[in-house]
């Protein structure tokens, strides 16, 4: 599994996840806020499948 989640989208997708399911801990969101498990997890390991079928890559090629 190679990484395809650059810098940028990974402290996003962190500060997202992080961002819905703090809001859903202090109940000012519903149940939905929980979705927020999903880009934590792909910014934490660097890796969005559904980048793949689009060859999506917004980290820095390989030289």
């Amino acid at each position: 599994m190679n990484a395809n989640v650059g810098n940028t989208d990974r402290a996003i997708r962190i500060l997202l996840g992080l961002g819905l399911i703090a809001a859903t801990l202090a109940g000012a969101i519903g149940v939905w806020g929980w979705l927020g498990v999903i880009p934590l997890a792909t910014g934490i390991f660097r890796f969005c499948p559904a980048y793949l079928p689009f060859g999506i890559r917004t980290c820095a090629a390989k030289k």
